[in-house]
């Protein structure tokens, strides 16, 4: 493999553990890359592509990626930076978040070189005797080595024995799988080291581990997540995924560049200091057309200038019919259209001024019916809906 081969898949990452080895071993021929992703929501969002864009990187090399649908392991939910116990999700929640990720999954990754494995295939069938032989394998005091449970620890916070079974489970994939390398965020460094030292103790040579940065939500402060509403997903419509994309706060350009595109640092990185409007614009640009195609992003830009440059509405403003009462009750209708999360919300935009009809701000909470059938209501920049 050309040096400049393992530079690209060098590119972004957080670390590399341990990096001479993984250069020789990357260049003497094809390896296995692993990569396990809990369905513990139904969205792929650009945090998750992040390194599921690696991996696809190694596809393009020649290397098989090993994809795990941890079926079974994000029942047991992993305790990585969490302060408490978290909530434990059911078998049929997880069986629905997999079915929907696993058709995202395609958007980014190649057909070949590709294996997906459901973890509850060889999780789901270990025998007692197999659950302590693998608890064997390691100590409490090297469990207590971990950050987030020895802060949990020694602040008398409870861990159950259940949590110390999360890296074992994650560890044993790469056991069965016999994983060359393993991808993660940076948050998952220490379960996937431990998949190295089980590797080890089961006889097989030691996975490498390769992990990236976490993303930054397009609230500018926390790792993007759905659980926190600062996300982009993957199928999100260009013309949304636009607009987000547009909003993010400038001084997030430079990582989502370097990870979310292939762009080399010389095409944009003078470009965010002297023109960060244009450079965004370039940025939105690219993520939309790598999950939707050019012509979309095209479409989605050009309706991004009518919407915000221009002030015009959308052309594909969806339909209601307007059954209220006449008063019509602003709060309600706004909440059951889609347009806000609840009546209370939909109240606080009436009071900030960002409610309009027909490009007219209104802030009344009752409405006659006939200053808005035949109308478009407009939340904020982006949503629309149209009454008839």
């Amino acid at each position: 493999m050309r040096n400049q081969d393992i530079e690209k898949l060098l590119s972004g990452a957080d670390t590399v553990v341990p990096e001479t080895e993984f250069r020789e071993r990357i260049a003497s021929g094809p390896l296995r890359v692993k990569l396990g992703l809990d369905p513990t929501a139904p969205a792929v969002t650009l945090g998750w592509a992040v390194v599921l864009r690696k991996l696809r990187q190694f596809q393009e090399l020649g290397h098989t990626a090993v994809l795990i649908v941890g079926d079974f392991t994000a029942q047991v939910g992993d305790p990585s930076g969490k302060s408490d116990t978290r909530v434990r999700l059911s078998a049929s929640e997880v069986r629905g978040y997999a079915e929907s990720v696993l058709e995202q999954f395609s958007r980014v990754l190649l057909p070949e070189p590709l294996e997906i494995r459901y973890n509850s295939e060889w999780l789901g069938a270990l025998a007692m005797a197999d659950v302590l032989e693998l608890t064997s394998k390691v100590t409490v005091a090297q469990m207590l080595e971990r950050e987030d449970f020895r802060t949990r620890f020694d602040a008398n916070r409870p861990i159950s024995a259940m949590e110390f079974m999360y890296p074992l489970l994650q560890g044993y994939d790469s056991v069965v799988v016999e994983a060359d390398v393993e991808l993660g965020g940076s948050d998952q460094l220490w379960n996937n080291m431990m998949g190295r030292v089980l590797m080890e103790r089961y006889g097989k040579q030691g996975q490498m581990v390769l992990t990236m940065p976490l993303l930054v939500g397009t609230d500018g402060a926390q790792k993007m997540s759905q659980s926190l509403g600062n996300y982009i997903g993957i199928t999100d419509d260009p013309a949304d995924m636009f607009g987000k994309i547009m909003s993010i706060p400038d001084h997030l350009m430079p990582s989502y560049f370097e990870l979310l595109t292939d762009l080399p640092p010389a095409e944009w990185s003078d470009r965010v200091v002297s023109d960060p409007a244009q450079a965004k614009r370039r940025l939105a640009r690219e993520i939309v057309g790598f999950f939707h195609d050019a012509s979309a992003a095209g479409e989605a830009e050009t309706a991004f200038d009518r919407v915000f440059r221009e002030g015009r509405i959308p052309d594909d403003v969806p339909e209601i019919e307007l059954t209220a009462e006449d008063p019509v009750y602003l709060p309600a209708l706004m909440s059951e259209a889609g347009l806000t999360d609840s009546n209370s919300e939909a109240r606080r935009l009436l009071a900030q001024g960002a409610v309009k009809v027909d490009g007219n701000r209104v802030a009344d909470e009752s409405i006659p019916r006939s200053e808005l059938v035949g109308r478009t209501l407009q939340v904020g920049k982006r949503r629309f809906v149209a009454l008839r």
